[in-house]
């Protein structure tokens, strides 16, 4: 399938680099025909004819806010078809004042625990903790993660709320600490789908930083992931 339209929006926190890593994947969203256009601009969701011409939005956009008429187009074009797909803070915690982008999203991040206090240096390390990234039995033969094993990573480990729409393709689990005030493990979506209307969302949380972009594990979810969420009708 040629002449899709991707719409790229990056912004937000800069902590999560979102030029730097959407930049990783425009190569990628090119050279499967994509047509891409870059906003550093949420604002771009109320062009309502900007958003019926695009199949694909790559969104990049950590906390921040957005205003009404932008997530009113946002959502109304999830709606009508247009896909929606993203990874870590640029789609899970993005919009934190607005529960009609969570609906949408299906996922909020909460927190990312640290390692043990007396460890903690003050950097953004005390939060990259060592977890196994798993793949659900409707994961294994979805198109996203077939094929695909459990896989590990070093980073942050996203503690996510969600609900049952989403189609849970891979978890992570966060262990009981004896310095953490939980009391069970309690395990997350990490990777997930969700239909809504004719559209299609992705979510992926690994995606701190570039590095954990560039893990071919990653990078296999969310290309794949990109091309799953774009406009099927």
């Amino acid at each position: 399938m040629t002449g899709r339209r991707a719409l790229v929006v990056r912004g937000g926190w800069e902590g999560h680099h979102p030029v730097e890593a959407t930049d990783m994947f425009l190569p990628f969203l090119e050279g499967e025909g994509f047509e891409v256009r870059v906003e550093d601009s949420n604002e771009i969701y109320a062009d309502r004819a900007v958003m019926d011409a695009t199949d694909l939005v790559l969104q990049s956009v950590t906390m921040s806010e957005i205003s009404r008429d932008a997530l009113n187009g946002l959502r109304s074009a999830v709606e009508r078809g247009t896909g929606l797909a993203g990874w870590h803070g640029g789609i899970a915690d993005s919009y934190r004042g607005s529960s009609d982008y969570l609906q949408l999203i299906g996922g909020q991040f909460a927190t990312h625990p640290s390692t043990h206090p007396d460890a903690c240096r003050g950097e953004e390390s005390d939060n990259f903790l060592p977890h196994t990234i798993e793949i659900t039995e409707l994961g294994r033969s979805h198109d996203i993660t077939a094929g695909l094993a459990d896989f590990p990573l070093t980073t942050e480990q996203y503690w996510v709320l969600s609900d049952d729409l989403n189609d849970v393709l891979a978890t992570t689990t966060h262990p009981v600490q004896p310095y953490h005030p939980w009391h069970r493990p309690t395990t997350s979506p990490a990777v997930w789908t969700r239909a809504w209307g004719r559209g299609r969302v992705f979510v992926a949380t690994p995606g701190h930083s570039l590095d954990v972009l560039a893990d071919p594990n990653v990078r296999t979810i969310i290309e794949r992931g990109l091309l799953w969420a774009s406009r099927t009708a």
